[in-house]
């Protein structure tokens, strides 16, 4: 591994959880944050938490954009939906292209890492670890069709499409991984029976019901919203689904993904300015959103002491950013990828 020399950051920075506004010096030695200090010149750069991209199928990148109509079920429902059709037909050599494509396109646009759900079994899984190698955006791989033997978890899709969801918890519980499940995606039917089984991460929720919502932060479950994707597949029509609002206003942990490739880019700063404009939700909360997946993979995600250190430094004298008065704001609904003059996406 890279060993980097200790350096020092200085401009405004979104510290912490509560993404507070300061003018700092940021010392980082050996890809951890180990002095947060005052910083008294005239900051020039903004400094922020990179990204987490909490939902991904990047193996979709190949069908990118693909002419389909169908229900959600034709298009992406196991084992036969167009989308497995065409990754089973897809070389494995152009399946690796297309996801480590899109695993710079994410670099690009600020993101750190991300959990994928990952089709294919235990190639599958071996393929996505070959596209990420060498990059710095750290995959948390959800495998599908025994690829959650070999990976971080298990990415089940709703507990009606799999027979074996049951023996598939099992063995990720066995041996330590992560459980995550789609729920509520078309309709509410298969949240209570995802509940059942105590997953780690729902994805979607989109037609959950109140009730639903309030077990789910009962259980301290975090919940990643895919909303561009949700409106396209036309599972979502209206600010009300998914229930952003609902979900912040009862406590939930929300977290923000993208989804298909094949659909949707895999761009974080797209899917925060559609979730300001649509769903209204407070910026710094859609900030939260988008960095809190990190938990996934063990981390805040946060700018603090003694964290890994996954931070984008914004030069907002590029454009009109630096007319800002509130950051966190212009982060969410303004950010395009001209402005971020470094990604220290360290990989520790």
């Amino acid at each position: 591994m890279q060993q980097v020399a200790p350096y020092t950051i200085t401009g405004r920075a979104l510290l912490g959880e509560d993404l507070e506004e300061e003018d700092v010096a940021i010392t980082v030695s050996g890809g951890i944050v180990t002095a947060i200090e005052p910083y008294r010149g005239t900051p020039e750069r903004w400094i922020v938490p990179a990204f987490f991209n909490a939902h991904t199928h990047l193996g979709d990148t190949v069908a990118m954009d693909l002419p389909a109509r169908g229900s959600l079920a034709e298009l992406v429902k196991p084992p036969d939906g167009l989308k497995h059709r065409i990754l089973a037909a897809t070389p494995r050599a152009e399946l690796v292209r297309g996801m480590r494509s899109s695993i710079k396109t994410m670099i690009a646009t600020g993101t750190a890492g991300f959990a994928d759900f990952r089709e294919g079994g235990a190639a599958g899984v071996a393929a996505i670890r070959e596209a990420a190698a060498g990059l710095d955006c750290r995959p948390v791989i959800l495998g599908r069709e025994g690829g959650e033997r070999v990976s971080d978890g298990a990415g089940i899709s709703s507990v009606h499409d799999v027979k074996n969801a049951e023996e598939v918890v099992r063995e990720a519980r066995k041996i330590g991984r992560i459980v995550a499940f789609h729920a509520g995606e078309k309709n509410p039917d298969d949240i209570d029976d995802a509940l059942a089984f105590d997953p780690d991460l729902l994805v979607h929720c989109t037609h959950a019901t109140d009730a639903h919502l309030r077990r789910i932060v009962d259980m301290g479950i975090p919940i990643a919203v895919c909303p561009r994707s949700n409106w396209l597949l036309g599972v979502a029509a209206s600010p009300a689904r998914p229930p952003i609002a609902r979900i912040l206003e009862l406590g939930g942990r929300l977290l923000l993904g993208t989804d298909n490739a094949m659909f949707v880019q895999p761009d974080m700063l797209r899917e925060m300015a559609f979730t300001a404009t649509v769903y209204r939700a407070p910026p710094k909360e859609i900030l939260r959103a988008a960095i809190g997946g990190a938990a996934l993979a063990g981390r805040t995600g946060y700018l603090e002491i003694g964290q890994n250190t996954k931070m984008l430094v914004i030069n907002p004298a590029k454009c009109n950013l630096s007319f800002s008065k509130d950051i966190r704001a212009t982060i969410v609904k303004r950010l395009d990828p001209s402005s971020i003059e470094q990604n220290v996406l360290t990989l520790q």
